[in-house]
């Protein structure tokens, strides 16, 4: 118990704040997978005004946790929204409640925010769009810059057909599926490692950062190394000393 306790303590405590005004809600999921790999989020906020917080942004913040934080517009044109989220990252620093921050921005305005946090010692991510000056870019340790997704073609028919068959049978077993978010977190996590593999342990408590409600048993698997062996696209091996470690199987030589 102490050490798990000692672990926790020295464990990145990560705010994720998010210029609601300048992005789209859309982003939102990406951004905390792509901050579950730096430590435990603590803070996790929306800034902007009456109109973007109560339309476009709602149903994400609320599904999201996260605390939206309205900023009325006292005055034609004032970015009021981007003061109280630069006033409110350097209060979390400060008194240290985070030393890892997330900027869900594409805003070049928040440039100086970034310096100011590194300054201090504190690591700033920032995950954009393709809109993103250089000078945002450049003022960060990392930029994460996020693509919307292609559109899913419909299903086909006949596909559906038999998904609806086999849940109308009772006595067939649950099918056993393999969500791509398995293999995108494996290549996120092992692009960083010099032989370009993670361990087991450490894929699981990433995905259980990046979504509390994982598990390997809702995709019909007994645990997360079997479900690994699943997957055509990755390889799982076993260490010296029992530990087991994932890779992408186009990476093995």
């Amino acid at each position: 118990m102490a050490n798990n306790h000692h672990i926790a303590e020295n464990e990145s405590r990560v705010a994720v704040l998010v210029d609601c005004d300048n992005t789209t809600p859309e982003i939102l999921e990406y951004a905390l997978r792509v901050v579950a790999q730096f430590g435990r989020v603590v803070l996790r906020r929306g800034y902007g005004n009456h109109t973007t917080l109560a339309n476009k942004w709602q149903e994400a913040l609320v599904r999201l946790a996260f605390t939206p934080c309205l900023q009325y517009q006292y005055a034609a044109g004032k970015n009021t929204s981007d003061i109280a989220l630069a006033l409110d990252a350097i209060e979390a620093l400060f008194d240290r409640r985070a030393d890892t921050f997330c900027l869900v921005t594409s805003d070049s305005d928040f440039a100086y925010l970034c310096r100011k946090l590194r300054e201090r010692g504190a690591t700033v991510h920032i995950v954009g769009e393709a809109k993103s000056p250089p000078a945002l870019r450049n003022a960060s340790d990392q930029f994460f810059e996020w693509v919307k997704p292609e559109p899913l073609p419909p299903e086909p028919p006949k596909a559906a057909a038999k998904t609806e068959v086999a849940k109308s049978d009772p006595s067939r077993p649950a099918p056993k599926l393999r969500p791509k978010y398995i293999v995108d977190a494996v290549t996120l996590l092992a692009a960083d490692t010099p032989e370009g593999k993670v361990s087991v342990g450490g894929l699981g408590s990433y995905l259980k950062r990046a979504d509390p409600s994982f598990s390997p048993k809702n995709y019909g698997h007994s645990g997360l190394l079997d479900m690994l062996k699943t997957y055509d696209l990755m390889k799982v091996q076993q260490e010296q000393g029992g530990h087991w470690t994932v890779r992408l199987a186009s990476a093995v030589a």
